[in-house]
């Protein structure tokens, strides 16, 4: 069998190669993400802002089936 050298170093510098490029491709992405994805939603407000959210009701203890059934499908709880 007639290994060539030439070859494996070919080989070798395309993986390399094609190694480095993903990294910088990957952190590319991931720059991108962070640069474009808006505030974080759950972050405290600042200023004048109010952080307004809604309660859930209280679960129907006295109710029927269907009314369990018809909350869960409602609240997914």
């Amino acid at each position: 069998m007639i290994v060539s050298i030439r070859k494996w170093i070919g080989r070798m510098l395309f993986l390399l190669l094609f190694s480095v490029l993903l990294i910088i491709v990957a952190g590319g992405y991931r720059w991108l993400v962070e640069a474009v994805s808006p505030v974080h939603p759950y972050k405290k407000p600042q200023g004048h802002a109010m952080k307004v959210f809604d309660v859930d009701p209280e679960f129907p203890e006295g109710g029927n089936a269907a009314d369990r059934l018809r909350w869960f499908y409602w609240y997914g709880e």
